[in-house]
């Protein structure tokens, strides 16, 4: 079974721009130490996997989503990218397109979705997944031969760590967030519903629309708080139902023509490199390391 990489790419970029220092300038003399970071993440990525295929998916906007339609205060609690945060995610792109990886972006899907969408493609296609991030969204994402590898950290898990870390299967990840809620995304779910009791409830009810149906069954279950967690659900019902469409990636993003081959990695270009170099001002570790990657011949 051959394996498709998906790269949630934002994530990484952040990192770098909260770890490393402010000493890195392009030649006009913005800031590149996100650009850095994430170059760096890319080569030793690439180093140690060697993928076939590999996606590496960025998040356009935070407030075009089609999350924010339907929830306007969703990720409000965010502050936006500055301009010269916004110039690296640019310089980025370009780094992992030079390098041969398939770039995505949309404004309306976030990079979980095209992660999503690329996943639900390449089942069809029987590839397995490992995708590469540390955010827990993507345990709904979790199938039978896939992974989730937090890189930065070296730690893997699949379905069965899903349930492990959550004490929910993957595919109640979503009904588990549209009760604990998530305070990274602003997603509300219900209120004084944590991941233990959401846990205890989805472990009974097996789903959202189970438990909804059957909310009169709470007061009755053996977990301190049944009867008051009860009442929140009854007054926050619409609210789960809210969250639960926000918590939910989408696995109709657009993609590109070719189904999953046409996230094979290809041939860096390295003409495009070395004036991404010269402009970024990397020096010759950096460069090196980039000159040397190619796939599998």
């Amino acid at each position: 079974m051959q394996t498709l990489h998906l790269i949630d790419s934002s994530l990484y970029v952040f990192r770098a721009w909260h770890s490393l220092p402010d000493e890195f300038h392009d030649v006009d003399g913005a800031p590149v130490n996100a650009v850095q970071g994430y170059t760096r993440f890319l080569c030793e990525f690439l180093e140690r996997t060697r993928p076939t295929h590999v996606l590496a998916a960025f998040d356009e906007s935070l407030v075009s989503s089609f999350r924010n339609a339907i929830y306007p205060e969703y990720k409000a609690n965010r502050e936006l990218p500055p301009p010269e945060l916004k110039l690296q995610f640019a310089y980025c792109k370009q780094i992992a397109a030079a390098l041969g990886l398939t770039v995505l972006a949309d404004a309306q899907y976030e990079a979980d979705d095209l992660i999503g969408s690329a996943v639900e493609m390449s089942r069809r296609q029987n590839f397995r997944n490992v995708i590469v991030s540390a955010d827990k969204d993507f345990g709904q994402l979790v199938g039978l031969h896939d992974e989730q590898w937090d890189f930065s950290k070296n730690e893997r898990w699949d379905a069965q760590g899903v349930k492990q870390r959550l004490g929910v299967r993957p595919d109640q990840v979503v009904d588990y967030l549209a009760l604990t809620g998530d305070a990274v995304d602003n997603i509300p779910g219900v209120p004084g519903v944590g991941p233990k009791t959401a846990a205890t409830l989805l472990g009974h009810f097996d789903s959202l629309d189970a438990l909804l149906t059957r909310i009169d069954e709470v007061p009755y279950l053996r977990f301190r708080g049944a009867a008051q967690t009860c009442a929140k659900i009854r007054a926050h019902r619409e609210q789960a139902l809210l969250s639960q469409r926000l918590a939910a990636i989408a696995l109709d993003a657009p993609l590109p023509d070719g189904g999953v081959e046409s996230l094979r990695w290809r041939l860096p270009d390295h003409g495009t490199l070395d004036a991404l170099f010269e402009r970024l001002r990397f020096g010759p570790l950096t460069r090196s390391r980039c000159r040397s990657l190619a796939p599998a011949a």
